[in-house]
């Protein structure tokens, strides 16, 4: 691609949260030299700061980019989470303003699988019993209520792409599989779809969960579903902290009727090392409590740190929003010998027109456009014949657009 109308050595990067190297690497080789990344989730108002005059930000799961943070950003034109979900982001403030958000849906997969497999295996062999016990001097060899995970049967609640990937897993190990999720899936393996969530909760040794944080999983398994579950189940949370109702987990547990349970995720967690982690699940021997790792391997930060940086230089360098979570997604070839302008604006009616007059009105000739809208933002790229030295007014004139949230002179 030739000159762009920001030289990349002036675009502003700021990565926090230690991202991996990987997302530097990816950068760099990409021409974006002035990236600042810090280790730690800064506070609002330093958090303000840093985004003033950031170009692009890179976030993972600690740092909030809420409304009024984003307000504070003069010059941002896109977001990174460098992790799976984006609920830290104020996805709806982001969009008004014309800054599309990207994150990396599917890289850390396999390490939520594995570590969910891992559980299943320990919690049936009481390991973390057995452990605190030989750390505390006690030789306890007995183990009479132990038990193989082959031929006990696992309920996946939620058959996303880490559900399924546990369930293959599982059954490699021998286990039967049931799933229950709101879409219609295909089975993969000799899984079987369970009639509802009650049916899979009812005939499950082990019910992991795999769901998203929306109003409609909040609370999903509380005191009612955990008493479907057969006495001795057990039950893992790799997936949101208020999917499950963590006194009610508590109280089952303390009962008896629960035999074990792992979890990684909860409602509230510390915001950093030297908070402490309230809650009622701890001090249980038969619980394995981990601190929101499901997906914190060296494998998937580095997945995480390319496919995320990369998405983020294809929307800087030509304008693709392909991966994007709050915006009209478009992917966008390369025009040689082009001038391309972007324009993002509210969708109403007649921008599209207006924009056509602009370079109509200068004898400019469309050789490529491409729109795509949702129920509030339009997205307009388009391609003119020929190299316009930084835009010849054309970039003014769109900004000027009634309805008009952001132009940028790409090339």
């Amino acid at each position: 691609m030739n000159r762009l109308s920001v030289a990349k050595d002036t675009i502003r990067i700021v990565l926090v949260e230690d991202i991996h190297d990987k997302a530097l690497a990816t950068l760099a080789s990409r021409g974006y030299a002035r990236v600042e990344s810090l280790k730690d989730a800064p506070e609002p108002d330093r958090l303000r700061r840093l985004i003033k005059d950031a170009h692009i930000i890179g976030i993972r799961s600690k740092t909030h980019l809420t409304r009024e943070v984003l307000a504070a950003a003069e010059r941002l034109f896109c977001i990174g989470c460098f992790c799976i979900g984006t609920n830290q982001v104020d996805l709806g403030a982001a969009k008004v303003l014309g800054v599309p958000v990207f994150n990396a849906p599917f890289s850390n997969t396999r390490s939520v699988a594995e570590l969910v497999i891992g559980e299943i295996i320990m919690l049936m062999r009481q390991v973390p019993e057995k452990s605190m016990l030989a750390h505390a001097g006690q030789w306890r060899k007995a183990a009479p209520t132990a038990r193989e995970v082959r031929g006990k049967t696992l309920g996946v609640v939620g058959y996303g792409h880490i559900g399924s990937q546990v369930s293959i897993l599982a059954e490699a190990l021998g286990m039967r599989v049931l799933f229950h999720d709101i879409a219609d899936k295909l089975a993969l393996g000799n899984a079987e779809p369970a009639a509802s969530l009650d049916d899979l909760l009812r005939r499950s040794d082990v019910v992991t969960l795999h769901v998203p944080g929306t109003a409609t999983t909040r609370g999903l398994i509380g005191a009612a579903q955990l008493r479907l579950m057969p006495p001795g189940s057990m039950l893992i949370n790799a997936a949101r902290g208020e999917v499950v109702d963590i006194e009610a987990l508590a109280e089952t547990l303390r009962s008896g009727h629960l035999a074990g349970a792992a979890v990684d995720v909860f409602p509230v967690e510390p915001g950093g090392p030297e908070q402490p982690l309230d809650t009622p699940l701890r001090g249980f021997p038969n619980v394995i409590l981990t601190p929101h790792i499901g997906g914190n391997t060296l494998e998937a930060q580095a997945s995480i740190g390319h496919e995320v940086a990369e998405k983020l230089v294809k929307y800087s360098d030509d304008g693709s929003t392909v991966g994007a979570v709050n915006f009209p997604e478009v992917s966008l070839p390369e025009q040689r010998g082009a001038t391309r302008f972007l324009h993002i604006h509210r969708n109403v009616p007649g921008v599209l027109v207006r924009i056509n007059e602009v370079f109509s009105s200068r004898n400019l000739n469309i050789v490529g456009q491409y729109l795509r809208t949702d129920a509030e933002v339009g997205y307009v790229v388009t391609d003119v014949e020929g190299r316009l030295e930084a835009g010849q007014g054309v970039r003014r004139a769109l900004q000027d657009i009634p309805g008009t949230i952001r132009t940028r002179f790409l090339y």
